[in-house]
């Protein structure tokens, strides 16, 4: 576990970044950034070839945020600013020698632009009844398992409809939006280690390409192949 008296704010310029806290994992794929306040206790796990930037928020910035981890859709300058406040990832190069002052201009600009942003989370809730948990782990092993509620359920003993319950009072949502989000966890890890959209496509249980394409679409905000293609591009200043 980590802890920091500052609050912060990562960003994966490449790869995918899960953030787990107490309160579940939240994914960060590359077009997004994840704020964790300083009283929450969390670890980060990178997948790929993922380049991680970190940014220090002193609390008269962070209460401008909210006070619990969240992710948010990451503009094009709220991007470049992270990217500009720490640096270049090229050995040879040095760090921009940006005075106080115009470290303080620029994490104010990032902090205005991240209270314009709305919030768009890939959050899979951390479950803490036992059934659930049970279901989870089955679920995490084997993603592409399409077997019903009621299938899983027999298999733990537990009945839909307490299961149905449980999803939708301790996690929020109902058992298929919470599948087809760890499945958009999978897949996300699994074209950040270079899988095609087809192969992450079967290996996360869709049926076909054009199914995951419009999940993916829905949650990430642009097609898998081109968040793919986009990632093997990505910049490293």
């Amino acid at each position: 576990m980590q802890s920091h008296t500052r609050g912060h704010l990562v960003y994966a310029a490449s790869g995918v970044l899960a953030v787990h806290t107490e309160h579940g994992t939240s994914v960060v794929p590359a077009n997004r950034v994840a704020w964790t306040p300083a009283e929450f206790q969390h670890y980060h796990r990178a997948h790929g070839d993922t380049d991680i930037r970190i940014v220090f928020l002193a609390p008269s910035l962070a209460r401008l945020v909210p006070d619990h981890p969240a992710v948010f859709l990451a503009s094009g300058l709220a991007r470049e600013v992270l990217l500009a406040l720490t640096g270049p990832r090229d050995e040879e190069d040095t760090a921009p020698g940006y005075s106080r002052s115009a470290r303080s201009r620029l994490l104010r600009v990032l902090v205005d632009e991240l209270r314009e942003a709305h919030e768009q989370p890939l959050q899979l809730p951390e479950p803490r009844d036992d059934r659930l948990r049970a279901i989870a782990r089955m679920l995490h092993e084997k993603p592409a398992d399409n077997a019903t509620l009621a299938e899983l359920g027999k298999a733990i003993g537990a009945s839909t409809r307490t299961l149905s319950r449980l999803f939708r009072d301790e996690l929020g949502m109902t058992f298929y939006e919470w599948r087809t989000q760890l499945r958009i966890y999978h897949a996300l890890v699994l074209l950040a280690d270079g899988h095609d959209v087809i192969q992450t496509a079967y290996a996360c249980g869709w049926a076909s390409p054009s199914g995951f394409i419009t999940a993916f679409t829905h949650i990430i905000g642009m097609t898998p192949g081109r968040y793919r293609t986009s990632r093997q591009g990505s910049p490293r200043p």
